[in-house]
């Protein structure tokens, strides 16, 4: 059945004509499947449109029974057309009643017809209907039929969110959403709290035109746009470089090689050569990529996705002259952006004084804009579901980044409440500050080593500001998991010894690349795993791909010429690991020393302990390393067969149970006796109680975020450390329950703010 001698690009300016008419809504959809019967030579054309509750509803046809109109219903994921609309991908079958999908509706008098194209259509990558087409042969349809069905669809997605169709779901008269308040929960990005008005990060995109006139002069327009986009692109990696360091740089160079990608600008071109604008072919791509995207649940390929969206909007405003983004416009000096997503080149267009937090639907913790903004400290809560459909520019909205809380146009106590804590918050921050250089001695005169964890470049300043001693996990991971590519050599070289020239001489301990589990780079191929937290990861795939860590090693060793080097290997479950990890080194060392390289002062070569079968290998791992680093994170996750990142085991587990407790004690013990210096750099260090019980089991040394330094410190000072030891020690063989509320009470009694 080949297309009618209508074509596409007649029936898009016949389409157009049917929507200009003063009709109502339900017979310009009456006229419009007629007209796309007619031009695919089709005997049904039949228009699904998604109503409330994720049903499809039979909204108009041309070849089914007419009283079939308004009271077929399939549910999403019911049907051939439930299934489209589902899987947001057309289907295109000779014979549809053989498809184990296949419906039978008997209103409809479908019964006859055996071939079948459906498409779904989209509107921001979200199904919002379902355009179908029949005939009675069994026949598979063209390409170009696909094509043509798939453009007019995306046509009549404008029509359906237009507002002409008031009674379909998308056009509500009156949304009562968007004027009460709303409490909505999320995933906590970056700690903090920020109370200041919305500014939505995306301002609609209008477009008003999709059918092209003159096909020539839409290309035209696409390139020339292109070419812009390209410009602008580059100079966003120049702008990196010269004012926010490297690892931007990095970031952005995912745009440049999605901007020169060849394949995108295929599909644009051919989405123009349908009788779309450029506007409309950039749309329609973009649509596609959406549904894909939504589709994905891999984090790392999602955040390449969102990057090659970012990059279709900012070539949308290109060409329809809008605004950028909310960041080309005035923002109010407590700005707090809310977007579905947003690409880290994004946000760091912002001005940073005047941002206060950030709300995202779609991010998660691993994404590159949560690492940014954890960077930049700024509060920001992520996968808070429908956020940007319930609020406008201008409203009222607080973001806790603590507890993962967003209160849209808060009630007056909600707000008052809060802005006490936020002022309570400044008066604690001001007297942290206080504290920056004061020693972390306990009362009893036991000094502490208060370190903080780290991983770009943007993160040293913390280093100084907080008073720490040094960085006890620096996560090297961070540089490539930003990198659109394996960092070379000479990038990571400059990279490392731009973080121990900012470290100004306190101690770093560099852990090698702990990639695996939910730390994936996209252009370094991993099989798919059942359990990838206990998996090919860390120091188990860089024992078997030497050359990843042998360059790691070369580019850490030439970079601390000079200088001591504390090196630290991830994940390792036993004694033979770090002894094959500590002969590459060697080697390297080696290397570098016969081509006259200079060489660190010193070398120190340390392991996490994070995996429990080391907890049994002790005695012979303390007489072969430098020092230790307990990995409390995966310890405790590994201990109790717990997944920290599954939401319904969040905090199902305390990390102050006398198991965990007891473990660090056993630790502590065995590195004192060999004389072996310990550190823990997981989240418990950086909570008051939780580091007050560390410091009761023996531990000198704790790693943590630089926010929390100053808390800690202050609990430190208050501490007489041997009277809260002799407390807690009988404690660990008692209770099989978190020994929480007994340290909480021991605090109270002696006046330990924690």
């Amino acid at each position: 059945m080949p297309l009618s001698s209508l074509g596409p690009r007649v029936l898009l300016r016949r389409l157009r004509e049917v929507m200009a008419r003063p009709e109502t809504a339900q017979k310009k959809l009456d006229t419009i499947v007629t007209l796309i019967a007619s031009n695919m030579v089709a005997e049904v054309c039949s228009l699904y449109v998604m109503r409330p509750g994720q049903w499809l509803e039979l909204y108009a046809t041309e070849g089914l029974k007419r009283e079939a109109v308004h009271k077929s219903k399939l549910k999403v994921g019911e049907g051939l057309v439930g299934t489209i609309a589902a899987e947001a991908e057309l289907l295109n079958l000779s014979d549809a009643q053989s498809h184990p999908s296949f419906k039978y509706l008997p209103e409809t008098g479908e019964e006859i017809y055996h071939s079948f194209l459906g498409v779904p259509i989209l509107r921001g990558g979200v199904t919002i209907g379902v355009l179908v087409v029949q005939n009675r042969a069994r026949r598979q349809y063209s390409e170009d039929e696909e094509e043509a069905l798939q453009t007019t669809a995306m046509v009549l997605a404008e029509v359906i969110a237009s507002g002409d169709l008031e009674e379909v779901a998308l056009a509500v008269a009156a949304d009562v959403a968007h004027v009460r308040s709303h409490h909505l929960k999320g995933n906590n990005l970056a700690e903090g709290i920020a109370l200041g008005h919305v500014v939505l990060h995306e301002p609609r995109i209008i477009i008003t035109n999709l059918i092209a006139e003159n096909i020539p002069l839409e290309k035209q327009r696409l390139e020339q746009a292109v070419a812009t986009l390209q410009e602008s692109v580059e100079h966003l990696i120049s702008h990196a470089e010269n004012l926010r360091g490297a690892e931007y740089s990095d970031i952005l160079e995912s745009f440049r090689m999605f901007a020169h990608d060849r394949g995108w600008l295929r599909r644009m071109r051919e989405a123009i050569d349908t009788g779309l604008t450029a506007e409309g072919a950039v749309e329609r791509v973009q649509n596609d990529n959406r549904a894909r995207m939504l589709r994905i649940e891999d984090p790392y390929l999602r955040e390449r996705l969102n990057d090659l969206d970012d990059l279709a909007n900012r070539l949308l405003r290109i060409l329809t002259g809008q605004i950028q983004t909310a960041a080309q416009g005035n923002l109010p000096k407590d700005t707090i952006l809310v977007a579905r997503k947003m690409g880290p080149a994004e946000l760091l267009d912002y001005e940073r004084n005047k941002l206060r937090g950030v709300v995202l639907e779609e991010a998660g913790e691993t994404s590159h804009v949560a690492i940014v903004a954890r960077a930049l400290g700024i509060p920001a809560v992520g996968r808070v579901e429908g956020i940007v459909e319930i609020v406008d520019t201008g409203d009222p909205i607080i973001v806790d980044g603590q507890a993962g809380d967003v209160h849209v146009r808060p009630p007056s106590s909600i707000e008052q409440a809060y802005a006490e804590k936020v002022r309570f918050y400044a008066r604690k921050q001001a007297q942290y500050a206080a504290l920056r250089d004061v020693p972390a001695i306990t009362r009893d005169g036991v000094p502490i080593s208060i370190n903080i964890n780290a991983g770009l470049l943007v993160d040293l300043p913390h280093l100084h500001d907080s008073g720490a001693d040094g960085i006890g996990l620096y996560r090297t991971e961070l540089q490539f998991m930003m990198a659109a590519s394996f960092p070379r050599l000479n990038v990571q070289m400059r990279h490392y010894s731009a973080v121990l020239e900012a470290a100004d001489g306190k101690p770093i301990v560099f852990r090698t690349l702990d990639i695996g589990s939910d730390k994936t780079l996209p252009y370094l191929r991993q099989p798919k795993e059942e359990n990838p937290a206990m998996g090919w990861r860390a120091i188990r795939m860089a024992l078997e791909r030497r050359a990843l860590l042998e360059l790691q090693l070369k580019a850490l060793l030439t970079a601390a010429a000079g200088r001591e080097l504390r090196i630290l290997f991830p994940m390792v479950a036993e004694c033979s690991e770090f002894r094959a990890a500590k002969a590459v080194v060697e080697r390297v060392k080696g290397l570098l020393q016969a081509r006259g390289h200079e060489l660190p002062q010193s070398v120190k070569l340390g392991t996490m302990i994070e995996v429990p079968a080391l907890l049994w290998q002790l005695d012979t791992l303390m007489r072969e390393v430098d020092f230790v680093s307990i990995g409390s994170n995966d310890l405790m996750q590994f201990l109790f067969a717990c997944d920290r990142g599954h939401s319904r085991l969040h905090g199902r587990y305390d990390t102050l149970h006398p198991a965990v407790l007891s473990l660090v004690r056993e630790v502590v013990k065995k590195a004192s006796a060999y004389g072996v210096p310990v550190n823990l750099c997981g989240e418990m260090a950086g909570r008051p109680v939780e580091a007050m019980a560390l410091l009761g089991l023996g531990l000198q040394s704790i790693s943590m975020a630089p926010a929390a330094v100053g808390p800690v410190k202050s609990m430190i000072l208050a501490l007489d450390q041997r009277k809260f030891s002799d407390f807690l020690q009988p404690l660990l063989s008692g209770p099989e329950r978190s020994l929480r509320p007994e340290i909480e009470r021991f605090a109270r009694e002696n006046a330990i703010p924690v």
